[in-house]
């Protein structure tokens, strides 16, 4: 597995792979590697020739009162994981490397980030929008493959890419899970047993929420209040938002009337934890439409 840490050295390797005919399979990460990262690799690894994972704690989408320096980064752990997996390319830079001097160009995506993670983190999604349109215009890949678990930045980079015409196949990967139902996300180390032992409230109120849903239920004040309910059963988790949404515009709706997308997040102590569900009518379909390159999520 080769490591690569500048841009100029990354976009030169694509470029000679692209003219050589090979297809480029990309998967963008923070690094602090799960099992949920290990999918969307070898999800990747089974559709392209080459596969480039980059490493990168993006500073860009951490606002002013988040503790940048305490984002985990275990390098040494993380390599190996991508040598296991067959990983061809670590492109790991630094943040000097990613934002030079004088560097001050933002790419943002206002309508799809106003809401739920966008209100919640104000700063977040633009610093994720940028990175990723830069990350794309380095290493230049055919497929880029990202988890349904953060489902509201999946659909921003979807929308960006389509208007952007930045060429990339975006395709989401079901959200991987715990035995618990707890959604794999770096946040989880941190939890204390307590705190651990009740996380996976969080996804067993979504779930609450579909089987309404499926139950016939359409009446959105209806499913959130059984959700929060699910979620109250501990004191000690603070509901940021339980919420039913069209899954492609992430609006609000009021009645179910065709298939939607759960949304949830709750702070457990110091830790915040988000999750989704999608959910289609009986008889109907589920997931996001196929647009802009991006593939149906399913649960």
């Amino acid at each position: 597995m080769k490591i690569i840490r500048t841009t100029r050295s990354m976009a030169a390797w694509s470029e000679r792979l692209r003219r050589e005919g090979v297809t480029i399979g990309f998967v963008p990460t923070m690094g602090a590697l799960h099992d949920g990262h290990r999918s969307l690799i070898r999800a990747a690894r089974l559709r392209c020739d080459a596969l480039v994972v980059s490493i990168f704690v993006n500073p860009a989408q951490f606002s002013p009162t988040e503790d940048l320096s305490a984002y985990p980064r275990p390098i040494a752990r993380d390599r190996a994981l991508c040598r296991e997996e067959g990983v061809d390319v670590c492109f790991e830079p630094t943040a000097l490397t990613m934002y030079p001097e004088g560097f001050q160009t933002t790419v943002t995506v206002p309508v799809l980030a106003r809401r739920w993670e966008g209100e919640a983190r104000p700063h977040h999604f633009a610093g994720v929008a940028t990175v990723v349109t830069k990350l794309f215009g380095i290493v230049h890949p055919h497929l880029a493959l990202f988890g349904q678990k953060d489902y509201q930045q999946a659909a921003l980079v979807r929308q960006l890419v389509g208007d952007l015409n930045l060429g990339v196949t975006i395709q989401v990967r079901p959200t991987v899970r715990e035995q618990d139902g707890l959604a794999m996300s770096s946040r989880n180390v941190y939890l204390s047993t307590d705190e651990r032992r009740i996380a996976p409230l969080l996804s067993q109120a979504l779930q609450a929420g579909k089987q309404m849903i499926v139950g016939g239920m359409l009446d959105v004040a209806a499913i959130e209040r059984v959700m929060r309910q699910t979620i109250e059963q501990a004191p000690t988790i603070h509901v940021e938002y339980l919420a039913v949404c069209d899954p492609d515009s992430l609006e609000p709706l009021s009645v179910v009337s065709a298939p939607a997308v759960l949304l949830g997040a709750v702070r457990i102590g110091s830790i915040r934890l988000i999750d989704n569900l999608l959910v289609k009518l009986p008889g109907g379909k589920s997931g996001l439409r196929v647009e802009r390159g991006i593939k149906p999520l399913t649960d």
